[in-house]
């Protein structure tokens, strides 16, 4: 594939060929090597570099630290990915003649200003302006371009995504790339993690945020080790742990008054030492991503104030969640707590909170009473705003208490389920906010589902980040020309961790970061597709596990066609595998041969019993392995939908969010039983994703469907007719735990009593579910690897 002349990709091609272009092949056989999020211009010509040890990164006589960063951040990713050394040589000019080169770095480099003068190549601050970079590379040089220093590393990126091997070599395609971001803000936002979770977070950072060009990290953070205050620390170990051992989402108050989001799975519930917070700050700043510290402030104030009841608004509470705006008391240890965080993490921006107020009942608070809620709001706003600013730090706050159609006019009346009434605040009213919210506080908007109130906002002056923000959000590319909108920020709400990001949030981050970054959007089912196809590259960046199928090992086929129960031509549970291919087929380096017993089984299918009739057989014994192997990965789907909640709807056992629709036994030789899950949208998904049907673009309370990949497995193609009866199984990979111990057998076992968790904040609530199967149609190991005759 040539194509000639810079193009707009969304403007000049058409959709098949764009996917082409964009969705990750591990061969070039079948495509163009991505970039993600979707460059502005892009051509792509024949040819490609050899990356090989004879590469050479060249640097200026006199580098910059910046230059050399760049440099040594790309020796350590071919090091650590490829297994290849290159070398940086400092030099005063590009050699002309001799290949297989690479120059990074801002306009101000005097190789990279050598570069763009003799090739006619313009960086300037229009194009491709701040952020921006170009990347071009021949069959003898690669060079990265950008105006400035974040251009720059943002060209790097784009050059750590086309590099792929194709065995035996390590190349990257020729190409050239003129890109620049269409918002300023682009942001995630999530709790801190806990200290077991630093070191995936520092992965996360560097490796998918900095990798798809986030440049902003949001992180709530009431969980630092306080020097002046131990007793906050305390108390929340006290209440995180109530939280846990209880089994509670949420609690109510002393009357059964509403509570939300108590949050109490930040830090993992732990206290984070001020080193470890400094440390993530560090790794952020390298990747040129900004911490913006989330201290929760007048709401959300369980950490607060769970050892200072006497500070609560309400004080008949257990655990109070909000502070009293009329005691000076209050800001006392607010401000403390804020200079503790100020001095560790020197935040240019701080988001202050101030949503959710529901959990301070009207006319409790003896200091209160009597009070305009809307003064008491604007008061405490002007209060943490004013100690901010005289610290040449920007406030950040949600919006919703700021605007009536979101929150409701004056004091909003509540009833609880035993009959106690009570009233709780409303939005302030549009005289104070006209008049004394200060309009250069930046605003999260997680409203906007209704465009009115994003003009709402820009009414009232002030500019406004899309939070909560999803990839499905509705007619994106007329609403941004209307609303001063300066950027957005996907949210966690749960522990950080691999299993809830990687479960959860990996399509939403995906999405975000092409709406954020790139002019050309995509619909949820393009995404989607790219999604599954990115997934492998985003685990094994995110993971810090070998995967031994991409080690170099043999990969082999188990033939477990003497155990095959289905049929292709069996219709349970309308399952339709009759263009189920034969023979090989595979993803990146993972293989399977395909096969039908001779009597037209063709896949091993276990029941997962749940409401109705299920004619399968609950167990499949007898899988005969008898071989010490590196891994197993089993090629499966399920025959129908099953169900994948997020993780905030059941934070102390996120495992259960995703159903469990059974488990793999691994017996070894000694007797030793390991458990695989299997868990929909973890590592299984149903065999013909959507059932035929296109994803819910709709803006609903979970955001993006949760149906659309499968974090720890692969999508494999196999149907011998994919227009007509597309058929997609799921390849995953499970790594030996014990090398040298021959496993003996494999068991399939599907679930009984089989459950899934619904949507409800307060407290979890499972829901049975209809019947299901679990199918297997192959399964492949890689081997031992021999030992050298030299190593004997």
């Amino acid at each position: 594939m040539k194509n000639t002349g810079l193009y707009n990709i969304a403007a000049s091609i058409t959709t098949t060929l764009l996917l082409q272009l964009i969705l990750t092949h591990h061969s070039f056989a079948s495509g163009s090597p991505v970039i993600f999020p979707l460059p502005q211009e892009i051509e792509i010509s024949d040819g490609h570099l050899n990356i090989d040890e004879n590469t050479v990164i060249l640097v200026p006589q006199l580098a910059r630290e910046s230059d050399m960063n760049l440099a040594n951040f790309l020796v350590r990713e071919l090091s650590d990915k490829f297994g290849i050394a290159l070398s940086i040589k400092h030099t005063s000019k590009i050699p002309d003649n001799n290949g297989n080169m690479i120059v990074m770095g801002t306009i101000d480099n005097s190789l990279i200003r050598d570069y763009c003068q003799k090739n006619h190549i313009d960086v300037t601050d229009k194009s491709p302006g701040k952020e921006g970079y170009i990347l071009n590379v021949s069959k003898d040089i690669i060079v990265v371009a950008g105006w400035d220093e974040k251009g720059a590393f943002y060209g790097l990126q784009s050059l750590r995504q086309i590099i792929k091997k194709t065995d035996p070599q390590v190349i990257a395609p020729c190409l050239r790339v003129r890109d620049w971001p269409a918002m300023s803000f682009r942001a995630i936002r999530l709790y801190i993690p806990g200290p077991e979770n630093i070191a995936f977070f520092k992965r996360f950072l560097r490796d998918f945020m900095a990798l798809y060009k986030y440049n902003k990290v949001v992180l709530e953070v009431n969980c630092m080790r306080l020097d002046r205050h131990p007793e906050v620390n305390a108390g929340w170990i006290e209440f995180a742990k109530f939280m846990k051992y209880t089994r509670s989402t949420g609690f109510k108050g002393k009357h059964g008054e509403i509570r939300n989001s108590v949050h109490q799975d930040a830090g993992d519930g732990y206290i984070l030492e001020k080193n470890d917070v400094r440390e993530i700050v560090r790794i952020a700043n390298e990747n040129h991503i900004e911490v913006i510290p989330e201290i929760p402030s007048l709401t959300h104030g369980y950490y607060l104030l769970t050892r200072h009841p006497e500070l609560a608004e309400n004080q008949a509470d257990i655990w109070p969640d909000t502070y009293c705006p009329s005691n000076p008391k209050s800001y006392e240890l607010m401000f403390d707590v804020y200079d503790e965080y100020i001095e560790v993490i020197n935040p240019k921006m701080i988001h202050i909170g101030h949503d959710e107020w529901w959990g301070a009942p009207l006319d409790v608070c003896p200091l209160c009473k009597g009070k305009d809620y809307s003064e008491l709001f604007a008061y405490d706003v002007n209060k943490i705003h004013g100690y901010l600013k005289k610290r040449g730090i920007k406030t950040i706050m949600w919006g919703d208490y700021l605007l009536e159609s979101v929150r409701g006019a004056g004091p909003q009346e509540r009833t609880t389920e035993s009959g106690y009434k009570y009233k709780t605040p409303g939005a302030i009213s549009p005289a104070v906010l006209q008049e004394s919210i200060p309009k250069d506080i930046l605003i999260f908007n997680w409203f906007w589902l209704g465009q009115k109130k994003d003009m709402e906002l820009q009414h009232y002056g002030f500019k406004q980040v899309y939070g909560n923000f999803k990839p499905n959000i509705s007619d994106w590319n007329a609403r941004i020309k209307k609303v001063d909108v300066v950027g957005g920020a996907p949210s966690s709400w749960t522990a950080t961790t691999e299993f809830n990001i990687g479960k959860d949030l990996i399509l939403d981050f995906l999405g975000c970061a092409n709406l954020l970054w790139s002019n050309h959007t995509l619909d949820q089912e393009k995404l989607g597709h790219i999604v599954r196809n990115l997934t492998s590259e985003v685990r094994m960046s995110l993971s810090a596990e070998w995967v031994p199928s991409q080690d170099g090992d043999p990969i082999k086929g188990i033939d477990i066609s003497s155990i095959y129960n289905l049929t292709s031509e069996s219709r349970i549970f309308d399952v339709r595998l009759n263009t189920l291919a034969e023979g090989e087929v595979h993803v990146d380096n993972k293989i399977f041969k395909l096969t039908k017993h001779k009597s037209g089984e063709c896949a091993i299918a276990v029941g997962v019993q749940g409401t109705g009739e299920n004619p399968l057989p609950g167990k499949i014994s007898g899988i005969q392995i008898n071989e010490d192997v590196s891994s197993l990965i089993f090629l499966h789907a399920c025959a129908k939908p099953a169900g994948n909640q997020k993780s905030y709807f059941d934070i102390f056992n996120t495992f259960d969010t995703s159903d469990l629709l059974g488990w793999y036994k691994i017996i070894y030789e000694d007797g030793f039983i390991e458990i695989i899950p299997i868990q929909y949208g973890v590592n299984i998904l149903e065999w013909n994703p959507g059932g035929g049907k296109s994803y819910d673009t709709r803006e609903g309370d979970t955001g993006s469907p949760q149906q659309a990949y499968c974090y720890e497995a692969d999508a494999v193609n196999c149907s011998s007719d994919m227009q007509n009866n597309p058929i997609t199984f799921y390849a995953f990979e499970w790594v030996n735990s014990r090398f040298g111990k021959k496993i003996k057998e494999v068991h399939v076992i599907g679930s009984t009593d089989y459950k899934s968790v619904q949507p409800v904040y307060s407290h979890v609530v499972t829901e049975p579910l209809p019947s299901n199967a679990i199918m297997l149609i192959g399964l492949s190991k890689v081997v031992k690897r021999p030992v050298r005759k030299s190593q004997e």
